[in-house]
């Protein structure tokens, strides 16, 4: 027999984490079915695949547990895969495909180009087909107008956005005066021209004496050498970069920042995985900074508990890459789908605005809290520097590079919060 959530959740913490393992009696009800809609190929297949493996496990959590507990009886979960290759049209045209299935829940986040479209898309399929609505869940795309000026009913991020994230970064970069020269890169599109613009914003505010040698956007997912942009930016003298750069596009840029042998420190979005720090490798020590929801070093028993599930499911180092907001996604859906006794995608809606994800649900790990104005989830945010394994504060690396992050700084969900402009039209 299954154990209860209630159970579950009065268990020991080793038991906060069963093994997500194929469930010889799992739910045999029609399954609720998740659609990720992602770049599975192509230039930033690996940063695709990294989130399925998140995605799947927290699915696999669920129906170890009994799946969703509706009124009718429990139903399983099923993520299915779509792959865009990467490109918005095709993502699109998935949709549609997804939405022609009766799918009734859509993930996406390697774009915010990409969520923007699906989005507008969502729109106007569920005002034109109220019968078969469905929710967007946005695990990381993080242009900002997407909880501001193009916020929807229809959508909500769990990622802290692209100005979050700023922010707290750049509290990081306001403190290292050693840094006067910084060049902000990025790649050309909504997000990566959000951060420049935003970045240099705040800049004037908290370090009006650094100096903005270089701004640059390259094009997203298309190039392949780095060595003259890396040159450029070590002619310029900047002492830090700052990026928001993910994928390969990051992978790349720090490679041949590497070679050109740059000594710019790096104030990244995403520093921390998908092979960047092994390809920067021992010059990233002590000059490496990502900013992120949670790390395998933050510490505690919740958290060294929640990696070492994680590892146990996953243990191959390419596939070391976790995030708790993945989880919490899959979390508060499904307590929402409960709560709203239906996984009907207005209901569900209704019930996931405002609601609160129980730390006690992730382990004890982590809280958060759906913002209802806008449908941004508000949860703490960590800037961490990367360092050699073994140093203090640095028991985990990352893909088994012999190189972890170090905890620098904390911010509380309060802290980390922003105003916003969403003006939501709530549906009927």
């Amino acid at each position: 027999m299954q154990p209860t959530r209630r159970a579950l959740l009065a268990a020991p913490l080793a038991l906060a984490w069963p093994a997500a393992q194929p469930q010889t009696e799992a739910p045999r009800a029609e399954p609720l079915r998740l659609a990720m809609i992602e770049g599975l190929s192509g230039p930033f297949a690996n940063a695709g695949e990294a989130v399925f493996r998140n995605l799947l496990w927290a699915v696999e959590r669920i129906n170890a547990q009994g799946g969703v507990r509706l009124p009718g009886g429990a139903r399983p979960l099923a993520l299915l895969r779509f792959d865009s290759k990467g490109n918005t049209e095709e993502a699109l045209s998935l949709l549609k495909s997804a939405l022609d299935q009766r799918v009734g829940f859509i993930l996406q986040g390697n774009s915010s180009a990409t969520a923007a479209a699906l989005v507008d898309a969502l729109d106007k399929h569920n005002a034109r087909e109220p019968q078969r609505r469905a929710l967007f869940l946005n695990y990381s795309a993080v242009d900002p107008a997407l909880t501001n000026e193009r916020c929807s009913f229809w959508h909500f991020r769990f990622d802290a956005h692209a100005d979050m994230r700023l922010a707290a970064l750049t509290d990081a970069l306001r403190d290292d005066l050693g840094v006067s020269r910084l060049y902000l890169f990025g790649q050309d599109y909504s997000f990566g021209q959000q951060v420049a613009r935003k970045a240099r914003q705040i800049l004037a505010a908290k370090r009006p004496d650094i100096s903005i040698v270089g701004d640059e956007l390259h094009p997203l997912g298309r190039v392949k050498d780095f060595l003259p942009y890396a040159s450029k930016i070590k002619a310029s003298g900047a002492q830090a970069v700052l990026t928001g750069n993910w994928g390969n596009d990051l992978t790349l840029l720090v490679r041949a920042l590497r070679e050109v042998g740059s000594e710019a420190r790096l104030y990244t979005f995403y520093g921390n995985a998908l092979g960047a720090p092994a390809a920067i490798g021992e010059a990233g020590v002590g000059r490496v900074l990502a900013v992120a929801e949670w790390h395998p070093n933050l510490g505690g028993a919740a958290s060294d508990a929640f990696y070492a599930a994680f590892k146990q499911r996953f243990p191959e180092p390419k596939d070391d890459y976790v995030h708790v907001r993945m989880q919490a996604l899959v979390e508060m859906l499904v307590r929402a789908i409960e709560a709203a006794g239906s996984p009907e995608a207005a209901t569900v809606a209704r019930a996931l605005a405002g609601a609160r994800l129980d730390s006690r649900w992730l382990g004890g790990l982590h809280s958060a809290q759906m913002r209802a104005a806008d449908h941004q989830l508000q949860q703490p945010l960590v800037v961490s520097v990367m360092e050699k394994l073994g140093s203090p504060g640095v028991r985990h690396d990352v893909e088994g590079s012999g190189f972890g992050f170090r905890t620098l700084r904390r911010f509380d969900a309060v802290a980390a919060a922003q105003p916003h402009s969403c003006q939501m039209s709530r549906a009927d």
